[in-house]
């Protein structure tokens, strides 16, 4: 199966300069919201079976226009929300980044333990389950490679990226997912293939090719030299 992961779009948290959380009433900012609605002309030639989300409001708006557009009853997943940053939640970017635990988020992701909330390394487990789990049913449901959008959140979207790319949950913070990215994931019984990462553009064409042909492009720095979760 194939599998899309969309990121939110551009949150009233990001313009902020927040770190969201799980906090109640973050929503999609007027940019969030048209990229929502790019999203239907984005994958215009990409056929979905199926959308799963996180239920935090922010997916749940993202991908509401998609949703109308083919007709779908999207899922919601709660093992796709986003990450408990517990203590952390809702306080400025700038302002964590003298916490000692901001280094270790950065280059030791696995030992990463949020006070008061989860842990990234929990958070990879349960995020990279609730996808296998979801592809494999869609596989015996379909007997075909279908394609589905799994709507979630930047770590999130990340620690399933890592482990499909067989890669240490130390490399976390070597990939970027932008707002409204979307990144490709094709599993196969041997393997997972990762087509694409952080596309923001509207050519999706690589989503419809064979794995032997698809390619990832990576961005290992991010926009402004700034540090985001």
């Amino acid at each position: 199966m194939t599998v899309v992961l969309l990121r939110h779009g551009l949150s009233t948290s990001n313009t902020a300069g927040t770190l969201a959380g799980r906090l109640p009433g973050v929503e999609l900012e007027d940019r969030g919201r048209e990229q929502a609605r790019n999203l239907v002309s984005r994958l215009s030639d990409v056929p979905i079976e199926e959308i799963v989300h996180s239920p935090l409001v922010r997916c749940e708006q993202t991908i509401e226009p998609l949703a109308r557009a083919r007709r779908l009853a999207p899922v919601v997943e709660q093992r796709l929300a986003e990450v408990d940053y517990g203590e952390w939640t809702g306080r400025e970017l700038k302002g964590l980044l003298e916490e000692s635990l901001w280094k270790v988020v950065q280059q030791h992701a696995s030992a990463a333990v949020f006070p008061g909330g989860e842990g990234l390394a929990q958070v990879q487990a349960r995020a990279v389950a609730a996808v296998r789990e979801h592809d494999a049913r869609l596989a015996e449901l379909h007997g075909r490679d279908v394609v589905w959008v799994a709507c979630s959140h930047g770590d999130v979207i990340k620690s399933i990226l890592v482990d499909a790319l067989g890669a240490h949950l130390d490399g976390l913070q070597r990939i970027v997912a932008e707002p409204a990215s979307i990144s490709v994931i094709r599993y196969t019984s041997t393997r997972p293939y990762v087509l694409k990462m952080n596309d923001t553009g509207a050519d999706l064409a690589g989503v419809n090719t064979s794995p032997t042909s698809g390619g990832a492009e990576v961005s290992g720095s991010v926009p402004g030299g700034e540090v985001r979760l």
